[in-house]
């Protein structure tokens, strides 16, 4: 299953991805204590799903393409459908970035207030954002996780995991005028078919277990590569706002 990035597809424009790992593979359950599964309604009712991850104990990060009404997260699962230790939050406030461009999707990023904290324990943990000067290079090899579509088009009920290769800038901006190598990382080689897909929205590429990436879009077609959102160029952006989300 290979993560294809949001379901929104309905709602978004056709490149943003949705949500699905293509030709990836189940994770083992719970090695990825960190992420988030998110649901939400559109302005017609749909309801969808996106991927996330923890950074505080009362902050997600997500895809700011993954707002919407009646937001909510849940934590520490592995197969959607069975309750395990899982601890389902609400959301009482969604931060996307103030220049979030709904066209282009670039400043794809979001934080996302719980309701109340996580309770940290095997199955939940934060995972550490990157460091300003922490560049992801073309040729390193990362990781992404969610449940977004599976390779015969459903959505997969267990968390799917799959290994990406960073890309030359070129590779984006071939594919779209629109791609900011300084913001966006250019992710999936294009001789391979592993990709992100709808659902997969908002979930982490992660580093040496650091989020590195945020699932952001994909470019009019199923073969790679896909845009990510570069967290490295939003630290400022994400203190402020983490700091005001601190606040009662």
């Amino acid at each position: 299953m290979f993560l294809l990035l949001l379901l929104l597809v309905a709602v978004l424009p056709v490149s943003t991805e949705g949500g699905k790992i293509l030709w990836g593979t189940e994770a083992k359950p719970h090695s990825r204590p960190y992420m988030a599964f998110i649901n939400f309604y559109d302005s017609k009712s749909h309801l969808w799903r996106c991927g996330g991850f923890l950074v505080r104990e009362d902050i997600v990060m997500t895809a700011a393409h993954c707002n919407g009404r009646n937001i909510t997260v849940t934590l520490g699962a592995h197969d959607i459908n069975k309750q395990e230790n899982r601890q389902h939050i609400l959301v009482v406030k969604s931060v996307p970035h103030k220049y979030f461009n709904r066209k282009t999707l670039v400043n794809d990023i979001m934080l996302l207030k719980l309701k109340h904290k996580a309770r940290l324990n095997n199955v939940v943990q934060k995972i550490d954002l990157p460091r300003s000067q922490d560049w992801v290079k073309p040729g390193q090899v990362c990781t992404v996780a969610g449940w977004g579509k599976l390779a015969n088009g459903s959505l997969s009920n267990t968390l799917q995991e799959v290994k990406l290769e960073v890309q030359k800038s070129q590779t984006c901006l071939k594919m779209s005028k629109d791609y900011n190598n300084s913001i966006q990382i250019c992710v999936g080689n294009p001789k391979e078919k592993k990709a992100t897909a709808g659902g997969d929205s908002g979930g982490p590429f992660v580093c040496h277990n650091v989020a590195q990436g945020i699932v952001n879009r994909k470019f009019n077609t199923i073969k790679p590569p896909r845009a990510f959102t570069r967290i490295s160029s939003f630290l400022r952006w994400i203190q402020e706002k983490m700091k005001l989300l601190q606040q009662p």
